[in-house]
């Protein structure tokens, strides 16, 4: 038989409470892994030089060219999106080459300070961390560059820190403007399959993408798209690049692919990810992105109405449909708010990265997400603001319900 305890008392005598159902997981990755890729993992091992295998893994290497929308060379790393930064460049430059870095936040800033790691020089273009990047000014920058020292414009499409998505047509129209032959390269890791992306038709030399966002598979895989014009800069590339070199990952025996044992459940994964993708279509996924982001949008609009929380992305346009940030006032502690969601709400939902420690919180909303699920999130994100005794327009997860209570269009 078993036996009953009591609830445990916590020191201020309030009761901890018992925790019943499953955790809603709203930060911006990892995100949630649906049922059909766990189970898809759930298998045993292989022979990875086996016709089973390496026709799963060259499945995934064909259908990433469709996710990517380009008939350039995709490349899969055992690794995260950090690794993919530096496979991108490692591939393509030589030390002491410059790069310019248009600031958009946490990312952007780590991207760059990757690349001094690696002995290049970076250039920037200023941002408040609150609007997206500026064509003009990259622009003008690309123009003063006489001699062409800038061999690459490195570009974060959404940076998960702002909640800010950056126009990709507008920087290469930039870039073209200014008669620039820079390569041109998008860190895509939380746009890909949430953010409309043609990487040939937008003339972007690379891309680069991770497992954990848009593709709802656990961490673990990188990926980089690369373009003709990429690949003709790795032939004279000149960083050190063992684990990540094309030319080694081209080869035609298949375990160089992944230079060594593949990771062969996260492949799995991948494959029933663009499966998944595939019956929904991209255009699909962008719409079923775009409709739930905005009842976020309009709820926290509604929210902001109390004068003490704010969008940290200013322009409308520019809110990113993966992630909202929103800033939270003075007096306020973030890791309190997270933790009376988490603990008392069972919903996870993100803090703040770099200049935005302390100053806000993050909502994810991308991959496999749906409508009972932002809405759960939403409700229990203001159920914790009235409890912190946050001041709140009412009537928020209200407007989130009637707009999600129209057809999707």
């Amino acid at each position: 038989m078993s036996v009953q305890r009591a609830p445990v008392a916590t020191a201020a005598n309030e009761v901890t409470p018992v925790r019943r159902g499953r955790e809603f997981l709203n930060v911006p990755g990892p995100t949630n892994i649906p049922g059909r890729i766990l189970n898809a993992m759930h298998r045993p091992a292989v022979d990875f030089s086996g016709p089973e295998f390496i026709d799963i893994a060259m499945s995934c290497f064909r259908d990433l060219k469709w996710l990517f929308r380009t008939e350039g060379d995709v490349f899969i790393y055992a690794a995260n999106g950090h690794a993919a930064w530096e496979a991108a460049m490692v591939n393509t430059l030589s030390a002491g080459d410059t790069i310019l870095v248009p600031e958009t936040g946490h990312f952007s800033t780590g991207w760059g300070e990757t690349a001094e790691s690696l002995g290049l020089k970076v250039k920037t273009v200023a941002s408040d961390w609150r609007r997206a990047i500026d064509p003009a000014a990259v622009e003008q920058a690309l123009r003063a560059d006489a001699d062409h020292a800038i061999k690459a414009v490195l570009m974060v499409h959404t940076d998960t820190a702002t909640g800010v998505t950056s126009d990709i047509r507008a920087l290469r129209a930039a870039i073209d403007a200014a008669g620039h032959p820079a390569l041109f390269m998008v860190d895509a890791i939380a746009s890909l399959a949430t953010t409309e992306l043609e990487m040939d038709a937008w003339k972007i030399d690379v891309v680069i993408g991770a497992s954990q966002k848009g593709l709802m598979c656990p961490p673990g895989v990188a990926l980089v798209a690369a373009g003709a014009r990429a690949l003709e800069a790795h032939a004279t590339s000149s960083l050190p690049k063992r684990y990540w070199d094309w030319t080694a990952r081209r080869a035609k025996e298949h375990y160089r692919k992944f230079c060594g044992t593949a990771p062969e459940h996260t492949i799995f994964a991948m494959r029933e990810a663009l499966n998944m993708l595939q019956e929904e279509t991209l255009e699909g996924a962008f719409r079923r992105h775009e409709r739930l982001s905005e009842a976020v949008r309009l709820c926290v609009g509604r929210w902001c109405e109390g004068g003490a929380l704010q969008f940290n992305a200013v322009n409308p346009d520019e809110r990113s449909n993966a992630v909202t940030t929103i800033l939270l006032p003075p007096g306020v502690d973030t890791d309190t708010m997270r933790a009376m969601c988490r603990d008392n709400f069972s919903v996870a939902v993100g803090g703040g990265l770099g200049k935005l420690i302390g100053k806000a919180f993050r909502i994810g909303h991308m991959g496999d997400m749906n409508e009972p699920m932002i809405l759960g999130c939403l409700a229990a994100v203001e159920a914790a603001l009235k409890r912190l005794d946050v001041p709140i327009g009412s009537g928020g997860v209200q407007i989130a319900i009637d707009w999600l209570a129209q057809p999707p269009r």
